[in-house]
Protein backbone atom coordinates (compact mmCIF):
# COMPACT_ATOMS: atom_id res chain seq x y z
CA UNK A 1 0.00 0.00 0.00
CA UNK A 2 1.44 3.44 -0.98
CA UNK A 3 0.76 7.00 -0.48
CA UNK A 4 1.27 9.78 -2.85
CA UNK A 5 1.92 12.80 -0.58
CA UNK A 6 -0.23 15.77 -1.91
CA UNK A 7 1.14 18.44 0.48
CA UNK A 8 -0.45 20.52 3.34
CA UNK A 9 -4.05 20.89 3.52
CA UNK A 10 -4.89 22.64 7.03
CA UNK A 11 -1.81 25.58 7.65
CA UNK A 12 -0.46 25.75 11.66
CA UNK A 13 -1.95 28.14 12.90
CA UNK A 14 -4.95 28.25 11.23
CA UNK A 15 -6.78 31.17 10.52
CA UNK A 16 -8.94 31.59 13.46
CA UNK A 17 -8.37 34.41 16.14
CA UNK A 18 -7.93 32.31 18.89
CA UNK A 19 -5.28 29.90 17.54
CA UNK A 20 -1.76 30.52 18.34
CA UNK A 21 -0.26 27.47 16.85
CA UNK A 22 -0.78 23.63 15.45
CA UNK A 23 -3.28 22.06 13.66
CA UNK A 24 -3.03 18.53 14.87
CA UNK A 25 -4.96 15.11 15.10
CA UNK A 26 -7.38 15.20 12.34
CA UNK A 27 -10.99 13.43 12.15
CA UNK A 28 -13.20 13.55 9.01
CA UNK A 29 -17.50 13.67 9.44
CA UNK A 30 -19.16 13.22 5.75
CA UNK A 31 -21.23 16.41 4.99
CA UNK A 32 -24.05 16.18 2.49
CA UNK A 33 -22.70 15.24 -0.90
CA UNK A 34 -18.73 14.26 -0.98
CA UNK A 35 -18.14 17.47 1.20
CA UNK A 36 -16.55 16.64 4.62
CA UNK A 37 -16.47 18.17 7.65
CA UNK A 38 -12.81 18.16 9.57
CA UNK A 39 -12.28 18.30 12.95
CA UNK A 40 -8.50 19.29 14.28
CA UNK A 41 -6.61 20.70 17.00
CA UNK A 42 -5.09 24.20 17.71
CA UNK A 43 -3.43 25.62 20.71
CA UNK A 44 -4.58 29.06 22.29
CA UNK A 45 -2.23 31.74 23.42
CA UNK A 46 -1.61 29.42 26.53
CA UNK A 47 -0.84 26.53 24.68
CA UNK A 48 -4.12 25.17 25.71
CA UNK A 49 -5.73 23.36 22.35
CA UNK A 50 -9.01 23.13 21.59
CA UNK A 51 -11.32 21.34 18.91
CA UNK A 52 -11.69 23.05 16.01
CA UNK A 53 -13.83 22.62 12.26
CA UNK A 54 -12.95 23.15 9.16
CA UNK A 55 -15.33 22.16 5.73
CA UNK A 56 -13.88 20.72 3.12
CA UNK A 57 -14.86 21.04 -0.32
CA UNK A 58 -15.42 17.97 -2.56
CA UNK A 59 -13.46 16.70 -5.30
CA UNK A 60 -10.59 14.73 -5.52
CA UNK A 61 -8.20 17.16 -4.43
CA UNK A 62 -8.86 17.98 -1.37
CA UNK A 63 -9.56 21.84 -0.39
CA UNK A 64 -10.56 23.27 2.85
CA UNK A 65 -13.40 25.81 2.15
CA UNK A 66 -14.32 27.77 5.40
CA UNK A 67 -13.77 27.61 9.27
CA UNK A 68 -16.02 27.53 12.44
CA UNK A 69 -14.83 30.81 14.33
CA UNK A 70 -15.88 29.39 17.62
CA UNK A 71 -14.22 26.24 18.90
CA UNK A 72 -15.87 23.01 18.65
CA UNK A 73 -14.98 21.73 22.02
CA UNK A 74 -13.04 24.03 24.64
CA UNK A 75 -11.14 23.29 27.78
CA UNK A 76 -12.77 22.40 30.62
CA UNK A 77 -13.09 24.66 34.15
CA UNK A 78 -10.26 25.33 36.29
CA UNK A 79 -9.25 21.94 38.19
CA UNK A 80 -11.43 19.62 35.42
CA UNK A 81 -9.43 16.68 34.02
CA UNK A 82 -9.52 18.67 31.00
CA UNK A 83 -8.75 22.62 31.87
CA UNK A 84 -4.98 22.02 30.04
CA UNK A 85 -6.87 21.30 27.16
CA UNK A 86 -9.11 19.26 24.13
CA UNK A 87 -7.02 17.36 21.16
CA UNK A 88 -9.71 15.54 18.84
CA UNK A 89 -10.37 11.51 18.50
CA UNK A 90 -12.70 10.58 16.28
CA UNK A 91 -16.34 11.13 15.56
CA UNK A 92 -19.54 8.61 15.25
CA UNK A 93 -23.43 8.68 15.01
CA UNK A 94 -25.95 6.75 15.73
CA UNK A 95 -29.70 7.19 15.89
CA UNK A 96 -29.45 11.04 14.89
CA UNK A 97 -26.65 11.71 17.71
CA UNK A 98 -23.33 12.58 16.96
CA UNK A 99 -20.42 11.48 20.02
CA UNK A 100 -17.40 13.42 19.47
CA UNK A 101 -14.50 11.68 21.42
CA UNK A 102 -11.73 13.68 22.68
CA UNK A 103 -8.70 13.15 24.79
CA UNK A 104 -8.89 15.52 27.97
CA UNK A 105 -5.10 17.41 29.51
CA UNK A 106 -4.29 18.28 32.80
CA UNK A 107 -0.69 19.31 34.12
CA UNK A 108 0.67 17.27 36.45
CA UNK A 109 3.54 17.58 39.09
CA UNK A 110 6.24 14.31 38.97
CA UNK A 111 4.94 13.95 35.57
CA UNK A 112 4.21 16.83 32.89
CA UNK A 113 0.87 15.59 32.31
CA UNK A 114 -2.27 13.76 32.59
CA UNK A 115 -4.82 12.59 29.92
CA UNK A 116 -8.25 10.81 29.65
CA UNK A 117 -10.90 10.16 27.26
CA UNK A 118 -13.75 12.59 26.79
CA UNK A 119 -16.60 12.91 24.88
CA UNK A 120 -19.28 15.61 23.64
CA UNK A 121 -22.60 15.30 21.74
CA UNK A 122 -24.59 16.73 19.86
CA UNK A 123 -27.86 16.64 18.87
CA UNK A 124 -28.31 18.97 15.88
CA UNK A 125 -26.16 17.71 13.24
CA UNK A 126 -22.58 19.18 14.51
CA UNK A 127 -23.67 22.56 14.93
CA UNK A 128 -22.86 22.68 18.45
CA UNK A 129 -21.48 19.72 21.02
CA UNK A 130 -22.18 19.92 24.91
CA UNK A 131 -19.50 17.24 26.93
CA UNK A 132 -21.30 14.32 28.34
CA UNK A 133 -19.84 15.24 31.46
CA UNK A 134 -17.25 17.07 33.71
CA UNK A 135 -15.90 13.78 34.20
CA UNK A 136 -13.75 11.66 31.62
CA UNK A 137 -15.99 8.68 30.01
CA UNK A 138 -12.52 6.36 30.29
CA UNK A 139 -10.77 7.30 33.54
CA UNK A 140 -7.46 6.01 35.58
CA UNK A 141 -8.82 2.30 36.97
CA UNK A 142 -7.08 -0.73 37.56
CA UNK A 143 -6.89 -1.68 33.79
CA UNK A 144 -5.36 1.81 33.06
CA UNK A 145 -3.71 2.95 35.79
CA UNK A 146 -1.94 5.72 34.10
CA UNK A 147 -3.93 7.69 30.93
CA UNK A 148 -6.11 6.66 28.48
CA UNK A 149 -6.41 8.69 25.23
CA UNK A 150 -7.04 8.51 21.58
CA UNK A 151 -10.16 6.55 21.28
CA UNK A 152 -11.39 5.28 17.85
CA UNK A 153 -14.91 4.00 17.75
CA UNK A 154 -16.66 1.74 15.41
CA UNK A 155 -20.72 1.02 16.44
CA UNK A 156 -21.29 -3.12 14.80
CA UNK A 157 -24.22 -5.21 15.64
CA UNK A 158 -25.08 -2.74 18.84
CA UNK A 159 -21.79 -2.87 20.09
CA UNK A 160 -19.97 0.13 20.95
CA UNK A 161 -15.85 -1.10 20.38
CA UNK A 162 -13.15 1.17 21.17
CA UNK A 163 -9.61 1.31 20.24
CA UNK A 164 -7.51 3.40 22.63
CA UNK A 165 -3.77 4.40 23.71
CA UNK A 166 -2.84 3.28 27.24
CA UNK A 167 -0.21 4.27 29.31
CA UNK A 168 1.73 1.45 31.03
CA UNK A 169 3.73 3.94 33.50
CA UNK A 170 6.84 6.66 33.33
CA UNK A 171 10.59 6.39 32.76
CA UNK A 172 13.05 8.49 33.22
CA UNK A 173 14.93 9.24 30.02
CA UNK A 174 17.99 11.95 30.15
CA UNK A 175 16.74 12.97 33.73
CA UNK A 176 12.59 13.17 32.67
CA UNK A 177 9.72 11.46 33.19
CA UNK A 178 8.63 10.27 29.66
CA UNK A 179 5.62 8.10 28.69
CA UNK A 180 4.75 4.42 27.57
CA UNK A 181 1.74 4.09 25.92
CA UNK A 182 0.18 1.28 24.06
CA UNK A 183 -3.35 0.56 21.94
CA UNK A 184 -5.71 -1.28 23.80
CA UNK A 185 -9.50 -2.43 23.29
CA UNK A 186 -13.31 -1.88 25.36
CA UNK A 187 -16.53 -2.44 24.75
CA UNK A 188 -20.27 -0.75 25.25
CA UNK A 189 -23.00 -0.86 24.95
CA UNK A 190 -23.83 2.94 24.57
CA UNK A 191 -21.21 4.38 23.99
CA UNK A 192 -20.64 6.34 27.57
CA UNK A 193 -19.85 3.58 29.93
CA UNK A 194 -17.32 1.37 29.06
CA UNK A 195 -16.00 -2.56 29.86
CA UNK A 196 -12.46 -3.19 29.71
CA UNK A 197 -10.40 -6.15 29.91
CA UNK A 198 -6.79 -5.13 29.51
CA UNK A 199 -6.90 -6.47 25.92
CA UNK A 200 -3.78 -5.19 24.38
CA UNK A 201 -4.15 -4.67 20.43
CA UNK A 202 -1.12 -3.38 19.12
CA UNK A 203 2.16 -3.94 21.63
CA UNK A 204 5.58 -2.24 22.22
CA UNK A 205 7.70 -4.06 18.75
CA UNK A 206 10.76 -3.67 21.33
CA UNK A 207 12.12 -1.52 24.26
CA UNK A 208 13.24 1.64 22.16
CA UNK A 209 9.64 2.21 21.06
CA UNK A 210 7.58 3.77 23.93
CA UNK A 211 4.65 5.37 22.36
CA UNK A 212 1.95 4.03 20.17
CA UNK A 213 -0.62 6.88 19.68
CA UNK A 214 -3.73 7.83 17.34
CA UNK A 215 -5.23 4.28 16.16
CA UNK A 216 -7.44 4.81 13.07
CA UNK A 217 -9.65 1.77 11.86
CA UNK A 218 -11.48 0.87 8.35
CA UNK A 219 -13.10 -2.48 8.71
CA UNK A 220 -13.94 -4.10 4.92
CA UNK A 221 -13.93 -6.67 3.54
CA UNK A 222 -14.04 -8.57 6.25
CA UNK A 223 -10.86 -8.10 7.51
CA UNK A 224 -9.81 -4.63 10.26
CA UNK A 225 -7.42 -2.50 9.15
CA UNK A 226 -5.28 -0.27 11.74
CA UNK A 227 -3.19 2.77 11.33
CA UNK A 228 -1.30 4.26 13.78
CA UNK A 229 1.44 5.72 14.72
CA UNK A 230 4.64 4.57 16.97
CA UNK A 231 7.61 6.09 18.00
CA UNK A 232 11.34 5.77 19.52
CA UNK A 233 13.22 8.93 18.36
CA UNK A 234 10.27 10.16 16.28
CA UNK A 235 6.72 9.02 14.60
CA UNK A 236 6.34 7.06 12.12
CA UNK A 237 3.15 5.61 10.08
CA UNK A 238 2.46 2.22 11.67
CA UNK A 239 -0.20 -0.40 10.38
CA UNK A 240 -2.09 -3.28 11.05
CA UNK A 241 -4.39 -6.17 10.22
CA UNK A 242 -7.31 -8.57 12.43
CA UNK A 243 -9.94 -10.78 11.31
CA UNK A 244 -11.67 -10.42 14.25
CA UNK A 245 -10.57 -6.86 15.93
CA UNK A 246 -8.98 -8.09 18.98
CA UNK A 247 -5.71 -10.03 17.66
CA UNK A 248 -3.49 -7.92 15.22
CA UNK A 249 -0.58 -8.85 13.00
CA UNK A 250 1.99 -5.86 12.99
CA UNK A 251 2.98 -4.54 9.00
CA UNK A 252 4.15 -1.59 9.53
CA UNK A 253 5.96 -1.25 6.12
CA UNK A 254 2.57 -1.56 4.30
CA UNK A 255 1.85 1.72 5.72
CA UNK A 256 4.03 3.34 3.00
CA UNK A 257 4.08 6.91 4.35
CA UNK A 258 7.89 8.11 5.03
CA UNK A 259 8.91 11.43 6.11
CA UNK A 260 10.12 13.96 3.42
CA UNK A 261 13.81 14.99 2.45
CA UNK A 262 13.10 18.31 3.79
CA UNK A 263 10.06 20.49 4.53
CA UNK A 264 7.07 20.46 6.80
CA UNK A 265 7.14 16.61 7.33
CA UNK A 266 10.69 15.97 7.02
CA UNK A 267 11.27 14.45 10.79
CA UNK A 268 7.99 12.53 11.76
CA UNK A 269 4.65 11.10 10.27
CA UNK A 270 2.03 11.03 12.77
CA UNK A 271 -1.50 11.25 13.91
CA UNK A 272 -3.40 9.31 10.59
CA UNK A 273 -6.78 9.71 9.58
CA UNK A 274 -8.09 7.53 6.67
CA UNK A 275 -11.12 7.36 4.74
CA UNK A 276 -12.54 6.48 1.53
CA UNK A 277 -14.34 9.07 -0.22
CA UNK A 278 -15.54 8.61 -4.61
CA UNK A 279 -13.48 5.12 -4.97
CA UNK A 280 -10.15 7.08 -3.23
CA UNK A 281 -8.64 6.28 -0.25
CA UNK A 282 -7.05 9.67 1.62
CA UNK A 283 -4.31 9.79 4.72
CA UNK A 284 -4.60 12.60 6.61
CA UNK A 285 -1.59 12.92 8.95
CA UNK A 286 0.90 15.30 10.98
CA UNK A 287 4.06 16.07 9.97
CA UNK A 288 7.07 17.68 12.33
CA UNK A 289 6.53 18.74 15.70
CA UNK A 290 3.16 17.37 16.33
CA UNK A 291 1.27 19.52 14.70
CA UNK A 292 3.16 22.60 14.67
CA UNK A 293 4.09 22.31 10.53
CA UNK A 294 -0.18 21.54 9.77
CA UNK A 295 -2.35 18.69 8.19
CA UNK A 296 -1.44 17.21 5.07
CA UNK A 297 -2.66 14.57 2.69
CA UNK A 298 -1.61 11.62 0.77
CA UNK A 299 -3.54 9.44 -1.54
CA UNK A 300 -3.24 5.75 -1.70
CA UNK A 301 -1.82 4.89 -5.03
CA UNK A 302 -4.00 1.63 -6.02
CA UNK A 303 -6.81 3.47 -4.75
CA UNK A 304 -9.03 1.31 -1.98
Amino acid sequence: MGWAKQGLLIPAPPPLGWASSHAALPVVRRREGDGLELYFSSRDSRGRSHVAAAQVAGGAELEEVGYEEAPVIAPGPLGAFDDAGVTSACVVESEGRLYQYYSGWSLGVSVPFYFYVGCAISDDGGATFRKVSAAPVLERDEVDAFLTASPWVLIEDGVWRMWYVSGTGWELADGRPRHRYHIKYAESSDGLRWRRTGHVCIDYRDRDEYAIARPCLLREDGLYRMWFCSRGENYRLGYAESADGLDWERQDEPGGLEPSPDGWDSEMIAYPCVFDRGGTRYLLYNGNGYGETGIGYAVCESGT
